[in-house]
């Protein structure tokens, strides 16, 4: 299966060392071949990057592994393509646009009877069981939430029962952002390290590298990295409970919502 990365942070950091190592995974230590992607929220901005060659052999991704683009979310994603062919268009993350912001979107699994998800607003590019259920996802949020909720809560309430109800269709990892909030969605793995002071050196398990973060941070950092898999093998990473949405905001769980008994 495909495998995700995300980031949060309470200022703006660059993921140059945790980009390292999983892209390492894209036809290096990983079978994911098929493509891959990132995407940055940065000054209000967005912006993202889609290649569907494997990661490793990128010059793209060798540019991001060492261009430090400052962000407080990322999103990024490998791919092992099990529905719909290897092309660009296929390639997460996925982008849309609601209340005026991007959301973006990463889907580590395989669903079935996804085509039978009724769509509203949003239509697929390519031709994937992921995007599929993220403009279904989509079309569910806006047409409950034609405007902005006021209460955060109710949005992430609704946001939870959604992917419980992917989750019933299959494997349904996620990674989504609407620019201020980063959403994690465990089906069966998720895994999840929070950075603070006093910081200490990380070594990543797919690549020779091993960085002093305190080299690099302030104090009053705050660093969370969410991946697949624990990208480094001296730091104790913390796994996600199948059916747990997390809700992410500068660095910290804001919220937790765990499936139901």
């Amino acid at each position: 299966m495909c495998e995700l990365l995300g980031m949060s942070a309470n200022v703006p950091t660059d993921i140059c060392f945790s980009f390292t190592g999983f892209l390492h995974r894209g036809g290096g230590t990983g079978p994911h071949r098929d493509g891959w992607g990132i995407a940055f929220y940065e000054q209000g901005g967005y912006r993202d990057f889609r290649d569907p060659h494997p990661s490793l052999h990128s010059p793209i991704a060798r540019l991001i592994g060492e261009y430090p683009i400052k962000s407080r979310i990322v999103i990024s994603h490998i791919r092992q393509a099990n529905v719909g062919q290897i092309c660009l268009a296929n390639t997460h993350p996925f982008t849309r646009e609601m209340w005026g912001q991007p959301w973006c979107y990463a889907h580590n699994g395989q669903l079935s009877n996804w085509s039978a998800l009724p769509l509203t607003f949003y239509r697929p590019v390519g031709g994937t069981d992921s995007e599929h259920a993220f403009c279904w996802l989509m079309g569910e949020l806006r047409r409950e939430f034609p405007e902005p909720p006021v209460d955060c809560q109710a949005l992430w309430q609704r946001l939870h029962r959604l992917c419980e109800r992917l989750r019933g269709l299959g494997v349904f990892n996620l990674l989504l952002a609407d620019g201020d909030y980063l959403y994690t969605y465990c089906s069966t793995k998720l895994a999840h390290i929070t950075r603070r002071a006093p910081f200490g050196r990380a070594s990543l398990s797919d690549a020779e590298l091993t960085v002093n973060f305190a080299e690099h941070t302030t104090p009053d950092d705050v660093v969370s990295v969410i991946a697949t898999e624990p990208l480094t093998d001296n730091e104790d990473w913390v796994r996600m409970r199948p059916g747990e949405l997390l809700v992410w905001r500068d660095g910290v769980i804001e919220a937790r919502l765990d499936a139901a008994p």
